[in-house]
């Protein structure tokens, strides 16, 4: 099956570009030049390329690989919403605006939230790629 952008953004619960765009906006502007912060927002990163080469490969797996590195690919997930939460309660406990996290949602409140951040790490391992350049 051929894959594309505009299949991805048919979802309902897709995570728009756009909604990236400003969601991401907003944590780099919470963050700022503080250092414990950016080591934070580090891991995460960090956390989010390796979660996102796992999913992108996803699609492209046999079953039987497929139920070798679910487990792997799960912890490598709850390590992207650990980290992200980890990030957000030192912003909050600075008394930095952590709006950004709110919009991304929260998993204990509906589990529907964690693809949602999911595709936040894929953008933001897309974003330390395009990055490098």
């Amino acid at each position: 099956m051929l894959r594309s952008f505009d299949t991805y953004s048919e979802n309902m619960d897709a995570l728009s570009m756009d909604d990236f765009l400003e969601i991401h906006r907003e944590m780099l502007l919470s963050i700022g030049n503080d250092d414990d912060a950016l080591e934070f927002y580090d891991e995460l990163m960090a956390a989010s390329i390796t979660y996102a080469d796992i999913r992108a490969r996803w699609s492209r797996m046999s079953r039987e690989e497929k139920r070798d590195i679910d487990e792997t690919r799960t912890m490598k997930h709850d390590t992207v919403i650990v980290r992200i939460n980890k990030l957000a309660r030192y912003l909050h406990m600075t008394g930095r605006d952590i709006a950004w996290r709110d919009r991304l949602g929260y998993t204990e409140e509906d589990p529907g939230k964690r693809r949602r951040i999911g595709d936040f790490a894929c953008y933001l391992a897309f974003v330390a790629g395009i990055s490098a350049r």
